[in-house]
């Protein structure tokens, strides 16, 4: 029965699929958790991945993203480390359990209802404007953006990289349409796009004259 459930995670934080994620693991019950993925991952059987849970107030999100364990980068003599994983699978919380040190969940795992791969004209004109998003977030004029086909979770890739916030990924994270998934993002980043214009503006006024804001 242990095998059926999945350890969970809760952090103020929303993993989505395809989304790196480096995490400092330093409390003795997720040691304990992170610990036992690691020895299923060596032996190739077990749990190898843990559920990645948001928190919002006192409130646990009823659904979640795995995390799978890409590499331990660093390990401290006090047994805290740092480890780098990757999103992997979307799950809902059918019960939690809370027999180990750590919280776990019996959880229904899910995807989208049609294909997850866009075709050429939905992702082409998608990942221009993310290119265009990173150029002008991060202040290059030249920003090397390469997305690989097929062009699997495009929408889930682009919104981990951008400053979007948690109750949007957590919408992303819910709907089971890639198609519009990718619609919703590109009106996230035509929004975004537009403040980082505003706040442009206000900067060469305040520093023409003095009195932008």
């Amino acid at each position: 029965m242990d095998n059926e459930f999945l350890p969970l995670f809760p952090l103020e934080l929303v993993l989505l699929p395809e989304e790196p994620l480096p995490l400092h693991i330093f409390e003795d019950r997720y040691k304990t958790m992170i610990g036992e993925c690691l020895a299923a991952k060596e032996a190739g059987k077990g749990q190898q991945e843990f559920g990645l849970v948001r928190v919002n107030g006192q409130a646990l999100s009823p659904a979640g993203c795995t995390a799978r364990i890409v590499s331990v980068t660093h390990k401290y003599e006090d047994g805290r480390m740092d480890i780098l994983t990757v999103g992997k699978r979307r799950f809902e919380i059918l019960m939690t359990n809370e027999d180990h040190p750590y919280l776990r969940g019996a959880v229904e795992y899910f995807d989208d209802d049609g294909p997850d791969t866009p075709g050429d004209s939905d992702a082409e004109p998608a990942i221009e404007q993310f290119r265009e998003a990173l150029r002008r977030l991060r202040q290059s004029a030249d920003m090397p953006v390469h997305i690989p086909k097929p062009y699997r979770y495009l929408s889930f890739r682009m919104a981990a990289a951008l400053p979007f916030d948690l109750d949007f990924k957590q919408r992303l994270q819910l709907m089971r349409s890639e198609i519009e998934r990718l619609a919703l993002v590109r009106r996230a980043m035509d929004v975004f796009l537009n403040q980082l214009d505003i706040l442009q503006e206000a900067q060469k006024k305040a520093g023409g004259n003095g009195h932008g804001r």
